[in-house]
């Protein structure tokens, strides 16, 4: 069985957490490829709401097995809190697998991460400040430790050594830091972190393709946070898409089947960097206000804008996906012209209709105006009796996009999922 793959065609927050919390009980394994606790995926089920970080999102489903693979990384600390988070809710949750390979986040990458935010002013990236970025320039650089590091005898010496090494930037840094307790911390949240079974993620996930497995990788973030293929220097820190899923799990690019990809009806992104069809007006205000749009990591409220049609064919095309699923349709209810943005104009005047390499402030956006609906899509448990004009929408968008979308949601609860 091959394994399909599930992920963020925008800047991240549309909505992965809750489809694959829908999805998971056509699967046999969940699987997290890439990206850390900078992830903040979002479910609500039983008037429960819950944000996952680095825990896969099928985490509910009994009998489903979870899997962090390789290309994770992990901070113990939080790790240790969404479990005690999880227990809380007293709900059986299912098996969790922790890869051996995937990288620790440790507290002077935290500090790391700050400083060097900190040092940038004005020309901040808008770091979550989760030390994501700081683990994987270590796992590049040779000198990261990893979980499978933890049973190891020397694991405190190398822990100590690479602490040093960090110490000696922070001094360069001239930030000014407290460490004993974060240090004191992170050591007890590593008993947690041990209780849970460590595997050769990359061999046990071949065998149970082998075995016929049915199995959904979860990405986090977007595809235009992409280190490669996003908006360059404000991105993420590791890959995004759908090829992060092979390195991510160790899987080979013929295993692959379904690519599934998540957008907005609209388009937001959370911190710095280019956003050519962002909104400043009431409109955008609105679209803010009802769709709830605050990181669910970090807070920060979602700059919020017009769907961006050139930025989503780019997606569509580096990630090879299959189908599509539209979130957050509801949000949109109550605006009477909806717009696209369907090219740009760059600095010379001349329009092009690609995403390009300078995708700077400076690109400015031509639109395209589509009839909008009125009605409140919240109580909707059939597509079939949407209002005219978001089938409309949706008809547009699956010729425009050349691909088929076959799940719109119009809430954020599991029942608020209209499959086509």
């Amino acid at each position: 069985m091959k394994t399909d793959i599930l992920l963020g065609l925008q800047w991240g927050d549309e909505g992965k957490g809750k489809i694959v919390d829908v999805l998971t009980k056509k699967y046999d394994i969940i699987a997290r490829f890439q990206g850390g606790p900078n992830a903040g995926h979002t479910l609500e089920f039983d008037g429960i709401k819950h944000v996952l970080h680095t825990i896969p999102s099928g985490i509910f489903h009994k009998g489903v097995t979870n899997l962090i693979g390789n290309g994770v990384v992990i901070d113990p600390i939080i790790f240790q809190k969404e479990i005690i988070n999880i227990e809380k809710l007293d709900i059986e949750y299912s098996e969790l697998l922790i890869s051996k390979k995937a990288h620790l986040i440790l507290p002077t990458h935290k500090l790391l991460d700050a400083a060097s935010e900190k040092a940038k002013g004005k020309l901040k990236i808008g770091s979550t400040l989760k030390g994501i970025g700081p683990t994987y320039m270590d796992k590049t650089g040779r000198n990261g430790l990893r979980v499978g590091d933890i049973s190891l005898p020397k694991f405190k010496e190398k822990y100590t050594t690479l602490k040093n090494k960090h110490i000696q930037l922070l001094n360069f840094y001239d930030y000014s830091y407290s460490l004993e307790e974060l240090e004191n911390q992170w050591f007890q949240s590593l008993e947690i972190l041990k209780k849970f079974k460590h595997i050769d993620s990359e061999h046990y996930i071949n065998q149970q393709i082998k075995a016929g497995k049915k199995i959904l990788a979860e990405g986090a973030q977007g595809t235009l946070l992409d280190i490669d293929f996003g908006s360059y220097p404000y991105v993420t820190s590791s890959n995004t898409t759908a090829a992060g899923a092979c390195t991510g799990l160790g899987i080979a690019p013929n295993k692959i089947n379904e690519v599934f990809g998540i957008f907005k009806a609209y388009c937001t992104r959370v911190g710095s960097g280019p956003f050519p069809s962002e909104l400043f007006d009431d409109i955008g205000e609105k679209i803010g206000k009802v769709g709830n749009e605050f990181g669910a990591t970090t807070g920060r409220p979602r700059r919020c804008g017009w769907i961006d049609i050139p930025a989503l064919k780019y997606a569509i095309h580096i990630n090879g996906v299959t189908k599509l699923m539209m979130m957050k349709a509801d949000v949109l209810s109550g605006i009477n012209k909806i717009k696209a943005c369907i090219g740009y104009t760059n600095n010379d005047g001349k329009k092009i209709d690609y995403l390009p390499f300078e995708n700077s402030d400076n690109l400015k956006p031509i639109y395209k105006e589509i009839e909008g609906w009125k009605e409140d899509l919240t109580n909707l448990n059939d597509l079939d009796n949407a209002p005219q004009a978001l089938h409309n929408y949706i008809n547009w968008l699956e010729k425009t996009l050349e691909t088929p979308i076959i799940i719109v949601s119009v809430g954020p609860n599991r029942t608020q999922t209209l499959h086509k």
